[in-house]
């Protein structure tokens, strides 16, 4: 064995380039005779300034290196070398035994000394133990790099099922109002904001639409940290939407939670409980009917600007709740609602001891949108601490509104042209922000666009980029419009929150309309070419809405103060 070994060593240094720093041709000679058929390459140096060119011009494995040299001795040059390299294996050859030369030797970390005059066995067998060292050196290196390419395996794996999981979160997470508003005889806005602290989260909601009239909102915030949380909030969503869709006309509140706390009593652990909003909105008799599960108490203001709380009526479900409440309340007057989990209460406030508890009241009061209040909130908070979710709802119609502006354009491109025009002057009559009216006059053209080519002509994406690649787009457009009896309609019309005028524009194209909820497929993957205007629009507004036939947009725009 111990032979193997010695073949093993003096086998691997055939694969090194070994450098000679000696200044002495005699010596030279020594030492080709004794590693010539023992590595791979010699390069011998006269000078310490040589060995240190050569060491930075060549690709050197090992050093052997004699300690008085002219101009720059061995040690001198060793520091230069261990400057660049701090492990390069290096034999120092002296004469001189003195103390001070052997400590800076072993400071700069020489694997080895020979004694001079040198003998052959020495050299080898010196030789021989550095060899060992890099041996070692090299398979502890293989490991290493091993065990990298496992982790950054099993790290793509793991990215890869995290994608993969939350993926299947946003398919539990049910939204049939993405960037849809309630349109049956009055506006009202729906948004929502999602934000897990993980890609596992202990949040999840859904909104659904009962009937045309009736709307039902769903948020949960499992009580605990962990996968567990996560596990029971999505098993409890997803068990509500398939029980939803089950029931469709026949909808029954109080059946869905009796059978959700069926379903879930058996899965909760001893210590495990969720705190749960069930919301039922019932626009057409402007009732409400809730089930709040030890959630915050949600926020309503009336149309006299004052906040009411909606308080939780229910514990926390859990395996031992066998009774739950369910309360109505009148919301006729009600201009906003806010629902949501206490991952954003309970968030600490940047510069201050107080949690956001203490201010989502008068930040709820001073936002008209979502994204008013969603910034607020964001700047606030601090590091976010835990999942945040909310559903934020807007009843338009109940607002006093200003002056109205209404125009009919026909289907064809010279009116396409007309419309921009005609909405430019009206921003330019409004305000001198030019920034702020070029944003409107953006978001006006891709979506009275959208009406003309989508809407009223009925071209689809697809069919849109086929012409675009022939070059025939615009004599098809030309060739369609002309049987084209159907008209586009705008409208403009103002409110004022809070002393401050936003700018509400509706376009309605008399077209077959689509089904919105293949908007959320284009907000999931903007890099998506189909749906990009619409995402521009989005952007460059305060909110863009579809009526459930997707024939009418509506979209927002705040007129701050003219600059």
């Amino acid at each position: 064995m111990h032979n193997d070994i010695e073949y093993s060593v003096l086998d691997s240094l055939k694969s090194f380039t070994l450098l000679c720093v000696e200044d002495n041709k005699t010596t030279q000679l020594i030492y080709n005779s004794i590693f010539e058929d023992l590595v791979k390459n010699i390069i011998f140096a006269d000078s310490g300034e040589d060995g240190y060119k050569k060491f930075c011009d060549e690709d050197i494995d090992l050093i052997i290196t004699d300690y008085d040299m002219p101009m720059l001795n061995g040690i001198e040059m060793i520091k230069k070398i261990r400057e660049k390299d701090k492990e390069i294996p290096i034999l120092l050859v002296s004469a001189i035994t003195d103390i001070d030369v052997i400590v800076q030797a072993l400071q700069l970390n020489v694997n080895n000394f020979i004694k001079k005059p040198i003998k052959s066995t020495e050299v080898l067998q010196a030789t021989k133990n550095i060899s060992k060292l890099l041996i070692a050196n090299n398979y502890l290196e293989e490991q290493k790099e091993k065990k990298i390419k496992e982790l950054e395996k099993k790290e793509k794996y793991s990215s890869y099922q995290e994608d993969l999981a939350f993926s299947k979160e946003l398919n539990i997470l049910r939204n049939d109002f993405y960037y849809q508003m309630i349109d049956s005889g009055f506006e009202a806005l729906i948004d929502f904001l999602y934000k897990p602290l993980d890609v596992l989260s202990g949040d999840a909601y859904s909104a659904r639409k009962i009937d045309s009239t009736t709307a039902f909102y769903f948020i949960v915030d499992g009580m605990g940290k962990g996968l567990s949380a996560s596990l029971s909030s999505m098993l409890i969503t997803s068990f509500v939407n398939h029980l939803i869709d089950k029931m469709g006309s026949n909808f029954d509140l109080n059946k869905l939670i009796e059978e959700s706390l069926s379903y879930m009593k058996p899965i909760l652990l001893e210590d495990e409980a969720l705190a749960i909003d069930f919301i039922v909105m019932d626009y057409k008799t402007s009732t409400l009917k809730y089930a709040k599960f030890a959630m915050p108490a949600s926020l309503a203001q009336s149309i006299e600007g004052k906040i009411i709380n909606i308080k939780s009526n229910n514990s926390p479900m859990s395996k031992y709740t066998r009774e739950f409440t369910v309360s109505d309340m009148d919301i006729s007057k009600i201009t906003k609602f806010l629902f949501f989990s206490d991952g954003i209460v309970e968030n600490s406030v940047r510069y201050s001891d107080e949690l956001y508890a203490s201010f989502i009241k008068e930040d709820f009061l001073s936002s008209f949108t979502k994204d008013e209040l969603r910034e607020k909130i964001l700047w606030k908070t601090d590091a976010q601490e835990d999942d945040m979710t909310f559903i934020f709802i807007n009843q338009l119609a109940l607002y006093p509104h200003g002056s109205h502006i209404k125009k009919t354009f026909q289907c064809n491109l010279n009116a396409v042209d007309e419309a921009n025009e005609w909405y430019g002057s009206i921003w330019s009559d409004m305000t001198n922000n030019h920034k702020l009216a070029y944003n409107a006059g953006v978001v006006f053209s891709e979506l009275f666009m959208n009406a003309y080519e989508h809407g009223n002509l009925g071209i689809d994406s697809n069919t849109k980029h086929a012409l675009i690649d022939d070059n025939s787009y615009f004599t098809t457009l030309e060739e369609l419009q002309k049987n084209c009896k159907k008209s586009i309609t705008v409208s403009i019309y103002t409110i004022v929150y809070n002393s401050t005028k936003y700018i509400i524009t509706t376009i309605k194209d008399e077209g077959n309309g689509f089904d919105t909820q293949i908007l959320s497929e284009i907000f999931r993957n903007r890099k998506n070419f189909n749906g990009r205007g619409v995402y521009i629009s989005r952007q460059s507004s305060l909110g863009i809405y579809y009526n459930s036939a997707g024939t009418t947009v509506l979209f927002l725009h705040k007129l701050e103060d003219e600059v």
